[in-house]
């Protein structure tokens, strides 16, 4: 009954206590470092969701990612001003992709499992990341999650492989039009010009 209770507040936070206490909450956050490891999920009927088990070999890591466009150095010289290419240019990337690729090369023995939005304001947005500990032996003996201790989920993050990651490379994305995402672009792409 409480999960729902919580699930329900964050779905509208505006509306609920959730405002309030994360206005409270992000003061002391600005003050943290950009990848912070904590002791429980701030959402955790979220995290729960997204295979959060409270035992060892669990990690939680609070991401902060700068909001806006790319920050893009001016050319010196060299452009005529349509190529200067400064302002109006976005990164490849979803913000939280960013926070999990973070998370990871601040902890590189460990997996991501997934990652959730927590909170904004004008400058900055929070992510929390769950994360795995491949070589610890509860996870290893644990049938749910043993999977990602195998070779082929060495580096998710990286390679696009999390939630965030698949959505990024259009995955999430079905129907018409949806082949020449799968199983890269890149192998669409090779398809197409073997086809000519």
């Amino acid at each position: 009954m409480a999960y729902k209770y919580i699930a329900k507040a964050w779905k509208k936070p505006e509306e609920s206590f959730v405002k309030e206490l994360m206005w409270q909450r992000a003061i002391e956050w600005r003050k943290q470092p950009t990848v912070h490891r904590i002791e429980r999920p701030t959402r955790l009927d979220r995290a729960r969701k997204l295979g959060y088990k409270a035992k060892q070999g669990f990690v939680v890591a609070r991401v902060r990612v700068r909001r806006g466009g790319l920050r893009k150095i001016r050319p010196r010289s060299g452009r005529r001003p349509k190529r200067m290419g400064v302002a109006k240019y976005k990164p490849a990337k979803s913000m939280r992709l960013i926070a999990e690729e973070r998370a990871v090369r601040k902890f590189p023995n460990l997996e991501v499992l997934n990652s959730y939005w927590v909170w904004e304001d004008g400058r900055f947005k929070w992510f929390e990341v769950v994360m795995v500990d491949p070589s610890h032996p509860v996870i290893k003996s644990d049938k749910n999650i043993n999977w990602i201790c195998d070779e082929v989920h060495h580096g998710r993050a990286f390679r696009g492989l999390t939630s965030a990651g698949k959505e990024v490379r259009g995955l999430h994305h079905k129907g018409l039009g949806a082949e020449k995402v799968r199983p890269s672009r890149r192998a669409a792409r090779k398809r197409e010009k073997r086809k000519k």
